[in-house]
């Protein structure tokens, strides 16, 4: 599949917003629709760990400028059929959030700001499972497909250099945009940011992995 460097650089974008990275989209920020956890099995409800508009604020510096973009605040996993289905399928989880979290997730919450004044897009995911073990899984699956699109000739724009450890998988991309993934206890956690300092994601991480049990 022969895709061009600024169609790819867009799919990526699309994972935070359809529109693009630098398009500001208004209107107000609603409450997170009912999602898939009133029959949770969880021990852990994902809103309780989630970090509010101020922290993100404090965090990216951004200041009143960084705001929730309208209807992406939700509590079900998302997916972009259409540019999931123009990838190639090593790559589709990167458009597809049912892939990335697996099948087993019971609780599951995401949220996405926006800065406009620097074209930046943010955000902090959450998935909990009924057990560390079912987490893993969803962990080492995710592994497994970063690593199966990073050999694709979409690979280095789409996954770009992959850092992993046991509980973590960091990307980065030339365009300045990247994800980062933990998994603690039964939280699979994902921040992705564009446009923003590499140390923004992780100081994002390391503040909500702090709500999460041992």
């Amino acid at each position: 599949m022969r895709v061009s460097p600024g169609s790819a650089v867009l799919w990526w974008a699309a994972t935070l917003l359809v529109a693009g990275c630098a398009q500001t989209v208004t209107g107000s920020a609603v409450r997170a629709i009912p999602g898939i956890d009133d029959d949770s099995l969880s021990p852990l409800d994902v809103d309780t760990i989630m970090l509010d508009q101020a922290q993100m604020r404090a965090i990216t510096g951004a200041g009143d400028d960084l705001t929730i973009i309208p209807s992406m605040d939700g509590k079900i996993p998302v997916d972009i059929d259409h540019f999931a289905e123009s990838t190639p399928s090593q790559c589709q989880w990167i458009f597809a959030e049912t892939q990335t979290f697996g099948p087993d997730v019971e609780e599951f919450h995401k949220t996405t700001f926006q800065h406009p004044p620097g074209g930046g897009l943010i955000s902090q995911g959450a998935a909990a499972y009924r057990d560390a073990d079912t987490a893993r899984r969803a962990f080492d699956d995710l592994v497994a497909r970063a690593d199966g699109c990073s050999t694709t000739p979409l690979g280095p724009m789409l996954v770009g250099d992959a850092v992993i450890t046991p509980d973590s998988l960091q990307t980065r991309t030339d365009n300045g945009c990247g994800r980062d993934y933990r998994v603690k206890n039964v939280v699979l956690v994902e921040v992705t940011a564009c446009r923003f300092p590499s140390s923004v994601p992780t100081i994002v991480m390391t503040n909500i992995l702090a709500k999460v049990p041992n």
